[in-house]
């Protein structure tokens, strides 16, 4: 269990697509400088609004792990004259585990709120006693992420997804009209690359958790066998069938047992919830 937000992480990281950036010749600099401003994208957002948070717990076999939370927040600082919010992610086990595996993480993004993309990404963790700082500056206009720590850069397509905000675009896709086995894609950068995921759609399900019963769609995240799942279908997550597009449960078989995570408490939503 390297982290109690690791089934968001899995879930919301989708595809892989690296742009080779060329350097321009002297010559051209000159006509460059002349084309129009950079041009973010934009993407239509229904999903979430400031003040959202979102509480799940966390099961290990039979046992009550921990719980994990995300809250949205709109901030007045502006990046680059851009309007942005303020996403917090918090992963801890319970006092009962944590003799076990003790986890206390803390995952922040700063995410433009017209192009739903990250600024900054913000990670401190602290896991069975191995603990990691990691801060990644976005520069979605210039194609590059900064690690901090580091003090090295990567090159990047514009609207890179970090593992916070993968959470947050996936639920500004249009599922409406899904095909069954149908695989969505997007670009998330990693622990330094740009990691390649894919979710299938296969199908609608009712769930009944402890918040309730749900009309939700059902997707197996496509993940690398062997690692901590041996197949693609080892964890399905079930998303409320509306605009929130919530993820409501997670199951999901490891070598070493089995995690379940699932919804238990939420507030400020944007939209009704396809509770029946």
């Amino acid at each position: 269990m390297r982290n109690l937000i690791s089934l968001f992480s899995i879930f919301f990281f989708f595809a892989f697509s690296v742009t080779a950036i060329a350097q321009p010749e002297e010559k051209e600099k000159e006509v460059l400088s002349t084309e129009k401003p950079f041009e973010f994208r934009k993407v239509e957002n229904k999903a979430f609004k400031d003040g959202e948070f979102l509480k799940y717990k966390l099961a290990y076999g039979i046992m009550n792990a921990g719980e994990a939370t995300l809250e949205v927040k709109k901030v007045k600082k502006k990046i680059q004259d851009r309007e942005i919010l303020h996403i917090i992610g918090r992963g801890y086990s319970v006092s009962a585990f944590d003799w076990f595996f003790k986890v206390r993480d803390k995952y922040e993004t700063y995410l433009d709120e017209e192009g739903i993309f990250p600024w900054l990404f913000v990670r401190r963790i602290e896991e069975g006693g191995y603990k990691k700082e990691q801060d990644y500056k976005f520069f979605q206009n210039e194609e590059k992420v900064e690690y901090v720590q580091k003090k090295v850069e990567y090159k990047v397509p514009h609207g890179v997804q970090d593992m916070i905000s993968s959470f947050y675009y996936a639920r500004t896709i249009d599922f409406s009209n899904a095909k069954k086995n149908q695989v969505y894609e997007f670009d998330s950068f990693v622990d330094g690359e740009i990691y390649p995921i894919k979710i299938k759609y296969v199908g609608t399900k009712t769930i009944r958790v402890d918040a309730g019963k749900f009309e939700c769609m059902v997707f197996h995240p496509v993940v690398q066998e062997g690692r901590v799942f041996k197949n693609d279908d080892d964890l399905t997550v079930y998303i409320t069938k509306d605009e929130n597009k919530i993820p409501i449960l997670a199951r999901a078989k490891v070598l070493v047992g089995s995690i379940r995570m699932e919804l238990i408490d939420y507030k400020n939503l944007a939209n009704p919830m396809a509770k029946r």
